[in-house]
């Protein structure tokens, strides 16, 4: 990568927001800046459409969002959905045989409608959502999978999330994609080879930048495809040890505006240093 990036892609929670979800004044303005002076910047994220407006009203404007770890990518400005990649219902079927058998216990949840609503089995434990109205329970297990899916969520109680995913993981062998993008114990599953890496790279390609131009933050294994096939990866200092490892560079934590301190130096917005 040259000096100036031609593209920045940033993760949300635990990365760009801090961790009461809010994003800084100086972290909102300097995203603004660096639209108005021609560089894109596309927030790649776990989270499913209907979570984005409680980031977007803290922007100046809304910025292109690749959702569900890389199955959506979305255009808030026309509220579209420009590409989508679901797990179809056969594949959600056998998925959900799989680690039923696999795992004592587990309940499932499913993102469907591009990932605008969410359907769950009455026993999956729901701990947040920014819009009850688009969420209900299913009837029966077969309801669950009647339907695409953008993406499948698996509980099984308290677990160790890097040792429950590898449990998911093996289970599948290969079906479909298993990460996590936090500590309490959730596994989320996409089709193969969808992934942030994979929904970010048809975004740039579209707009006809590489990889090598694109500089991407991040701070859990979800984020790790995408860090790996970016030009410049950078971790927050407060990331999983697996992001760490990849990592190009280390910024400071979400918590002391990590992704902007980095950018102003790399753009010279400001003096601040970008190393933590």
């Amino acid at each position: 990568m040259g000096d100036r990036p031609r593209l920045v892609a940033t993760d949300l929670d635990g990365t760009l927001l801090t961790d009461d979800r809010t994003i800084s004044r100086r972290t909102a303005d300097l995203l603004v800046r660096l639209r108005a002076e021609g560089t894109p910047v596309v927030l790649v994220t776990g989270r499913p459409i209907r979570w984005l407006q409680l980031v977007y009203d803290q922007l100046p404007e809304p910025l292109p969002a690749i959702c569900a770890n890389g199955a959506v990518v979305y255009d808030p400005t026309t509220d579209e959905v420009l590409r989508a990649d679901p797990l179809a219902p056969d594949l959600l079927a056998e998925v959900a045989r799989r680690l039923r058998a696999a795992v004592p216990g587990v309940s499932f949840a499913v993102e469907v409608a591009d990932s605008r609503q969410m359907r769950h089995e009455t026993h999956y434990p729901l701990r947040w959502d920014a819009d009850l109205d688009a969420i209900r329970a299913v009837e029966s297990p077969e309801d669950l999978h009647s339907v695409p899916a953008v993406k499948l969520l698996a509980r099984a109680g308290e677990q160790d999330p890097d040792v429950f995913v590898e449990v998911v993981a093996g289970a599948l062998q290969g079906l479909a994609e298993a990460t996590h993008s936090s500590y309490g114990g959730l596994v989320e599953i996409s089709a193969a080879g969808v992934t942030k890496a994979a929904g970010l790279a048809w975004y740039c390609d579209r707009d006809g930048i590489a990889a090598r131009d694109v500089l991407a933050f991040g701070d859990m294994p979800n984020d790790v495809p995408m860090l790996t096939w970016a030009g410049r990866a950078v971790a927050v200092a407060n990331a999983h040890p697996a992001v760490l490892a990849i990592a190009d560079e280390v910024t400071s934590a979400n918590s002391e505006d990590g992704v902007a301190t980095y950018l102003a130096k790399v753009f010279g917005l400001d003096g601040a240093d970008p190393a933590g």
